[in-house]
């Protein structure tokens, strides 16, 4: 068992906002005990994406062994826990049900204090894990599954979002483009790996710019400008070169999500800049980020991919600096699955 200082702030995080049955014991906001993590993928891949009401018996069959295992891992006992975060929004409601009901039940029947976390809030978190230094104010692109926000990071915990999706996500763009291709589930990784064998030249598709908000996203556009092509080919009789597709695809995806993102940069003044959510771990994104970054001197965060999809250690450095800033929650604490950042 693990001396803790009678200082340490020990969070035990809870996760369980869509696929991912999650655990782990943050100290001190900075410094991960543990992180336990059952996903569903395999579970999921063949129904081409996630089924709720799937996920949601998953997560109660998994629940206990996962927090179990967490503690183990980090080496302390519930009674030394000082608070319990958990996810309460947005995601599944169905989802997010077990994970709220199992944290409120484990600070009922123990008093550990009770504080929920908004689930972007911890991917921005994220970044706070391998990066001491790291402080707000900056700037942070959130790029996931559900969600495509560029957000002003003002202090720990308050956001000021200046730039959202019109309609798709990006990650749900590269789901969708990925089951087009005939790539299947889940799509980011698998088009991140195969653009490495395309010219993403090859095909001229569209950047889509939002004229009311220069900061707005809109991938529809560019999801059914692939689809067409697909289908013209189709009717030509063209066969068509799926690696060409997806790097075309996904540097149409990048190009949009760095310009927006420094030009909100140059254009509040920041000299830091973060990403976080699924997207983040893609390798092209990262590296774009880092040549772009590079050549106008601002310092460039991003977490390792094991941080960027869903996990309860973000969720514990969240619910670390919302302990600290005097959060607490009651028991009439529900899923809010549309939860505004």
């Amino acid at each position: 068992m693990e001396q803790q200082n009678r200082e340490d702030v020990l969070i035990l995080a809870v996760e369980t906002s869509c696929d991912e049955t999650a655990a782990s014991v943050v100290k001190n906001g900075r410094e991960v005990l543990s992180n336990v993590i059952y996903t569903q993928i395999a579970l999921h891949t063949k129904f081409g994406g996630v089924v709720p009401e799937i996920a949601s018996r998953k997560h109660i069959e998994k629940i206990n062994q996962v927090i179990e295992g967490a503690l183990e891992e980090a080496g302390v006992a519930l009674r030394d826990i000082t608070a319990i975060a958990v996810t309460y929004g947005p995601g599944l409601v169905g989802a997010l049900l077990v994970g709220v009901s199992e944290a409120k039940a484990l600070s009922f029947a123990t008093g550990i204090p009770l504080v929920g976390v908004h689930h972007i809030s911890g991917h921005i978190s994220a970044n706070y894990i391998e990066h001491r230094e790291l402080e707000p104010p900056f700037a942070c692109l959130v790029a996931s599954g559900g969600h495509s926000h560029l957000v002003v990071v003002k202090d720990y915990g308050q956001y000021e979002i200046i730039g959202r999706t019109r309609d798709d996500a990006a990650g749900e763009a590269f789901d969708k483009v990925a089951r087009a291709i005939g790539l299947g589930y889940p799509g980011g990784p698998k088009i991140d790996k195969l653009s490495k064998e395309g010219n993403p030249d090859a095909i001229p598709f569209p950047r889509a710019k939002v004229g009311s908000n220069e900061y707005d996203f809109s991938f529809s556009g560019l999801k059914s400008a692939v689809l067409n092509y697909l289908n013209s080919c189709q009717m030509r009789g063209e066969g068509i070169n799926q690696a060409d597709v997806a790097a075309s695809f996904q540097k149409a995806v990048i190009d949009v999500l760095v310009e927006h993102s420094l030009h909100a940069v140059k254009e509040y003044g920041f000299h830091k800049f973060a990403i976080a959510g699924g997207v983040a771990a893609n390798s092209s994104l990262r590296a774009a980020f880092e040549r772009k970054c590079a050549g106008r001197n601002v310092a460039f965060y991003y977490p390792s991919p094991i941080y960027c999809t869903d996990n309860a250690a973000m969720i514990g450095v969240a619910g670390y600096y919302e302990y600290i800033r005097g959060v607490r929650h009651g028991y009439d604490l529900n899923a809010v699955p549309n939860l505004k950042l």
